[in-house]
């Protein structure tokens, strides 16, 4: 369902699914970089001893599995004659269920409003939210902001 769409039919998408992103195994390497890149080296993220007790094994962080967002994007709809897009940012997050390091995990996005902002751009929302391979709640639920710039 999600591709480029003329810029007036945008509305037509809200309250519709939009597909899912490819999965995606969170390994400890990557939990290690992003707390060596955010200076956060929590022990229930990097010291599998004291978070397994805890968690089963370690987790990743939150906000790393927010960022993923952005590279493994869930499919959407876009204005067809778009010369750009680019992140305007989020109304709200909502973390459910840690992400367990060895996890699969995948986005998937709903279209949940279009604001025609005039001069050709759109700010359009979308539910967002990061699913856990075998877990029945998602990692997050996130209402994430793109604007799009038109011809």
């Amino acid at each position: 369902m999600a591709g480029l769409v003329p810029a007036d039919t945008l509305k037509d998408y809200i309250g519709k699914d939009m597909g899912e992103s490819d999965w995606l195994v969170v390994d400890q390497d990557r939990i290690n970089q992003f707390a060596d890149a955010t200076l956060d080296h929590q022990f229930i993220h990097v010291d599998s001893e004291k978070a397994t007790p805890l968690f089963g094994s370690t987790i990743a962080h939150g906000f790393l599995s927010l960022s993923l967002m952005a590279g493994m994007p869930a499919p959407q709809v876009a204005p067809e004659n778009m010369t750009m897009a680019f992140n305007y940012g989020l109304d709200r997050v909502r973390f459910l269920t840690p992400v367990n390091v060895g996890s699969k995990v995948r986005t998937k996005a709903k279209l949940l409003s279009v604001d025609d902002k005039g001069d050709g751009r759109y700010l359009v929302k979308n539910e967002v939210t990061m699913e856990i391979e075998g877990q029945e709640k998602p990692a997050y639920i996130a209402e994430s902001l793109t604007m799009y710039v038109t011809a």
